[in-house]
């Protein structure tokens, strides 16, 4: 396919509908803003469509729609009570979704939009579809740096619902074939503007007064917020050894190799809904990012012996007749034996191994493998964005060696 725009029709048996495809260069060309209309006018119509923002592919909808917004939910098999992000194009929209808010979101906004930072502040009642928010009294919003992003939220003239345009549970898609494999036959187009940026969701925060609440990390740091605001927390629950989330019920259970101690901690992987409150924020309650082969991380201080347990582990499933992969890191990709090694890319730049991460874990479901083992990171950085989507991959999975 050239990179102006093409569109096509594709479907699978039972599917329910076509799924329309735009490929879109960055860029004004009379396809490119053509292709956009379409797309548009599909959104402004109560249509769902996937598009690419330089953080994942988002499934957008009119957030003013409730069956619109509907329909994402029933897209991607979304747990309804886990709220959605609202995307815009200009500033001007957002007065008309938020009542008023402080400096320090203002300050928030001039320095980090357009980009990967979503604010979670006071809804405008009746701004949004209720579905939108899941019945909380705030609206998480966010302005895409991404050009077909931002021309297609102008060209639809309204607010944007979108969450990554994946099936609930699946790792986020960084590439239109990734939004193509998990939905197409369930949404109503695609608009193809090539790989994303940044490859890992926004970050989301909250303002408690003035302090600035990190509720998801992504692609603005800690260190980057605190550069604009005078105090950055995280949630408690972004610890990965937390074990004060509903989902979790983390039991901890020790196991040894050769008379080594090995402390493992599990958690169930669940999807379903529970008597729980809504989340605040998208990433915060349900197990995510997750590939179809079991997953656990395995970390340690001293790197040697991480690589020794993980081939240990290897081995050993070999042993039982499972394919075996593991996700690591340059550094010590190439002394592992498995049916899939995958690197993504060096510590020294986990940027790249931001970027890299989902079509990792999905390349494991390509090869069909059943056991897989994680190097973790340092949570340093947007290592620390890295660690908290490994982790929900893993289901709280976690070894520590």
């Amino acid at each position: 396919m050239n990179n102006h725009n093409t569109t096509e029709a594709f479907g699978t048996e039972n599917r329910k509908k076509d799924t329309r495809l735009w490929s879109v260069a960055s860029g004004a060309s009379a396809d490119s803003e053509s292709a956009i209309r379409e797309a548009a006018a599909m959104i402004e119509a109560g249509g769902t469509v996937a598009f690419p923002t330089e953080t994942v592919y988002g499934l957008g909808a009119d957030a003013r729609n409730t069956q619109a917004v509907d329909r994402i939910f029933q897209a991607k098999g979304r747990p309804s009570d886990n709220p959605l992000i609202v995307h815009i194009a200009g500033r001007e929209q957002l007065d008309e979704l938020v009542l008023p808010y402080g400096e320090t979101a203002r300050r928030l906004m001039a320095r980090f939009w357009p980009g990967p930072l979503t604010l979670v502040l006071p809804a405008r009642p009746g701004a949004v579809s209720p579905r939108v928010t899941a019945g909380l009294p705030t609206v998480a919003v966010r302005m895409p740096a991404h050009d077909v992003a931002l021309r297609l939220i102008a060209a639809a003239g309204c607010p944007v619902a979108a969450p990554s345009a994946n099936r609930s549970g699946r790792p986020s898609p960084t590439l239109a074939a990734h939004v193509r494999e998990d939905l197409a036959g369930r949404i109503d187009g695609i608009v193809d503007g090539g790989p994303t940026g940044v490859g890992l969701e926004s970050t989301v925060v909250e303002l408690i007064g003035e302090r600035v609440n990190v509720l998801r990390p992504g692609g603005v740091t800690p260190a980057e917020l605190r550069e604009v605001a005078g105090e950055v927390t995280l949630e408690p629950a972004l610890d990965a050894a937390s074990d004060t989330r509903p989902e979790e019920a983390v039991a901890r259970e020790r196991t040894g190799r050769d008379g080594d101690a090995v402390q493992s901690r599990n958690a169930p992987r669940a999807d379903n809904q529970t008597a729980e409150p809504a989340p605040r924020s998208p990433g915060m309650k349900y197990a995510h990012y997750a590939p179809r082969g079991a997953m656990r991380i395995v970390k340690g201080a001293a790197p040697e012996r991480v690589s020794a347990w993980i081939q240990a582990e290897l081995d050993a499933a070999r042993r039982r007749g499972e394919r075996t992969g593991v996700l690591a890191f340059d550094e010590h990709a190439g002394a592992y034996r498995a049916d899939l090694v995958v690197s993504c890319g060096s510590l020294r730049a986990l940027e790249t191994a931001a970027q890299r991460l989902y079509a990792a874990l999905r390349s494991f479901d390509e090869h069909g493998i059943g056991f897989i083992l994680a190097e973790a990171c340092p949570e340093e950085g947007i290592g620390l964005a890295v660690m908290n989507r490994l982790v929900k991959a893993a289901g709280h999975r976690i070894v520590e060696v």
